[in-house]
């Protein structure tokens, strides 16, 4: 212990001259006082792996007479590597930095551009938390097993941590880190003593928070769900991995690059607050690397369709003959489509094309005021619709493949329930990519969703026409917090260092508004009241019933999704009346479907047909297959219809290109 404390103190490797007798230093300070003492650099001291705070200093110069004393100028001190100087000036640097970061923050909301709604959200989880410690004080007995098990855990800490100062190498910690959790993957967060206390007081509290939700038996389970998932965002945020001086690497490199890091990473963070006009948009990727239509989105085709909600791209066939039966892809409007279509490599767009099916997609506008009033129904009947009568002028096919992406299935799903009700027969099959159709179990993102949640996000889109793309972002990034916020502030505001070029974590912070009267509809419709599930959505005087859906659907569901559980996924396949194929894909919600089979990436399973909510259950009978599910899509496709026909021109001669694809629309910032 005293040996980890002398390198954060400096005073580990301190010259000799430091630890002499008494006598020695008072005859050293007789000679300071007639002479100046010039301080150089200790050019001998071997470089450390890990920079220490080293002061160094050469053997005493003899003293000139008196009368003849010079003026010796200091040189900067330097500790192990480190130029004081330079790391104050650098300091410097890095408080102007931040004021100019601050500026960008206040002057939005002091020229009344942009409404502070931080006290809002506070508000909120002070009260949602509070509500689950009003239940454990309330009973002092609660309240002093609660007290007792947080004092144990320290106890217990402090007994380990006291072993290993004793010499006890051996001794086990007491509490480890989840080895996956790359927060604490430098070594020295084990073999520094220091670093690891803060490591395990860290983690026994996160645990301790955790269970301070969880056993809070007389909490309603929606205020115990939001209250474990603010709980969950404190602790992130609290974590020692968060700052310099608790996190070694961050030291090492602080005192390394003479405190350059901050000064970079205030400098991106004030570029971060005003590209979010006033609020942080954490660059999750170098967005100097990207550009839709230069780099993304590269399949060649045209817009050979147009109105207030979509563009409709036709794709240039590549083979000889395609499929009689033609594609439409129904993305989601919350984010952009090429998400399949990124390089030519990752494109399932390209890839289906390839595999000679004539593809269509739309694309989504990103709205702004003047479309505030467009509501669900128009964006069924002006969105997949519109494109199902498009592509019947350019094919003479009254009838499409359709795929729906995540939101774009749920539409997807409404918009099959409205044909099925007013019978009218437009679709062979349907594929629904990580899409839901009950809300049951969709996971955190019910935290969000209440009445006066709601409430609150309607006034406020009723002031602007929309919800900011920021603000969708933000939302689906909390889900995952240690992986798509905290080590990108890490990185960028405190390492100084640019993040890797990504295409997808790309394409992640490249979102778009939501029109506030389909917002609203969608929030209460699905996620509030599951109505559709229920048979009581309305759409255009229609009462919605899914199981007169009575097409095949491919039901694909991803392993890992925090944003349409494979547990939602599979409770909501009971609900259509056709025959579903559930198939369970590894990974997330983007890469669990972005996995081209030459990658040979993951794995998927299929297996009996759906039924209940267990998706443990369903593995037990479940095939696994390595790699990609895109060919058994191919083939379930085929199975439909196969029969194949001349490949089909851009318009077919009846609808006139517009612009090449990827089109304009897509490059609309949020």
């Amino acid at each position: 212990m005293n040996y980890s404390i002398r390198r954060l103190t400096g005073y580990y490797g301190a010259s000799k001259d430091r630890r002499g007798s008494a006598a020695t230093r008072m005859a050293k300070n007789k000679k300071k006082q007639s002479g100046a003492k010039a301080i150089k650099p200790d050019d001998t001291a071997a470089p450390a792996a890990s920079p220490q705070l080293h002061l160094s200093y050469p053997p005493e110069e003899v003293s000139p007479p008196a009368a003849a004393k010079p003026v010796t100028v200091a040189e900067p001190v330097k500790v192990s590597g480190v130029d004081v100087e330079v790391f104050a000036r650098n300091l410097a640097r890095m408080i102007e930095e931040s004021g100019k970061a601050i500026a960008a923050y206040m002057k939005p909301r002091e020229t009344g551009k942009l409404k502070d709604e931080l006290s809002e959200d506070v508000t909120e989880v002070v009260k949602t938390v509070g509500t689950v410690a009003e239940y454990w004080l309330s009973d002092p007995q609660r309240a002093l097993e609660l007290q007792t098990s947080l004092g144990r855990a320290y106890l217990d800490l402090w007994v380990s941590t006291a072993k290993r100062m004793a010499g006890e190498t051996t001794a086990p910690p007491a509490i480890a880190a989840d080895p996956r959790d790359k927060r604490f993957a430098d070594p020295e967060w084990s073999q520094n003593q220091f670093f690891d206390f803060l490591k395990q007081a860290y983690l026994l509290t996160a645990q301790w928070g955790e269970k301070l939700v969880k056993d809070a038996d007389g909490v309603d389970p929606h205020t115990k769900a939001k209250a474990e998932f603010y709980v969950k965002q404190i602790t992130n945020a609290i974590s020692p991995s968060n700052f310099v001086l608790t996190n070694p690497e961050l030291l090492r490199e602080t005192l390394s690059s003479n405190a350059e890091n901050l000064v970079n990473g205030m400098h991106m963070l004030s570029e971060d607050i005003e590209a979010g006009q006033g609020n942080l948009k954490i660059r999750q990727s170098d967005p100097s690397n990207f550009e839709v239509g230069r780099n993304l989105g590269l399949t060649p085709g045209k817009v050979i369709f147009q109105n207030e909600l979509i563009q409709l791209i036709q794709y240039e066939a590549t083979t000889k003959d395609v499929l009689k039966v033609p594609l439409l892809i129904v993305p989601p409007w919350i984010n952009k489509f090429y998400i399949l279509d990124l390089t030519p490599e990752k494109s399932f767009i390209k890839w289906c094309v390839d595999q000679g099916i004539s593809v269509f997609v739309i694309s989504w506008v990103n709205p702004d005021n003047h479309l505030a009033a467009k509501s669900f129904e128009e964006y069924m009947k002006e969105g997949p619709i519109a494109a199902m009568d498009a592509i019947e002028t350019i094919t003479g096919e009254k009838k499409v493949h359709t795929i729906g992406y995540c939101v774009g299935g749920t539409l997807l799903s409404i918009t099959l329930a409205y044909l099925a009700a007013t019978k009218q027969d437009r679709a062979v099959s349907a594929t629904m990519f990580a899409a839901q159709v009950d809300f049951t179990y969709s996971g955190d993102l019910k935290v969000f969703v209440d009445e006066e949640r709601i409430a609150q996000l309607e006034v406020h889109m009723k002031e602007q026409g929309y919800l900011e793309a920021s603000r969708m972002a933000n939302t689906f990034n909390m889900l995952r917090s240690n992986d798509l916020i905290w080590p990108y502030v890490v990185n960028n505001y405190m390492r100084g260092k640019k993040p890797f070029p990504f295409d997808i974590l790309f394409w992640n912070s490249d979102a778009t508004r939501m029109p506030a009267a389909n917002h609203s509809f969608y929030l209460r419709n699905c996620y509030l009241n599951n109505r559709l599930t229920k048979g009581e959505m309305e759409i255009a005087g229609e009462t919605l019933d899914l199981t007169k859906v009575k097409l095949p659907i491919y039901n694909l569901a991803t392993r890992e999704d925090h944003i349409a559980p494979a547990k939602s996924v599979l409770h909501g396949s009971q609900f259509f009346g056709g025959p579903v194929k559930y198939v369970l894909a590894g990974s997330g919600h983007i890469a669990g479907v972005v996995n081209p089979p030459a990658k040979k990436k993951y794995q998927y399973w299929t297996g009996d047909a759906p039924t209940g909510s267990d998706v443990d259950e369903w593995m037990k009978t479940a095939t696994e297959h390595p790699g990609s599910w895109w060919p058994n899509w191919l083939d379930w496709i085929k199975s439909q219809n196969a029969e194949m026909v001349p490949a089909r021109t851009i318009g077919g001669g009846k609808l006139k290109a517009l612009e090449d694809a990827p089109g304009s629309f897509v490059k609309a910032k949020g």
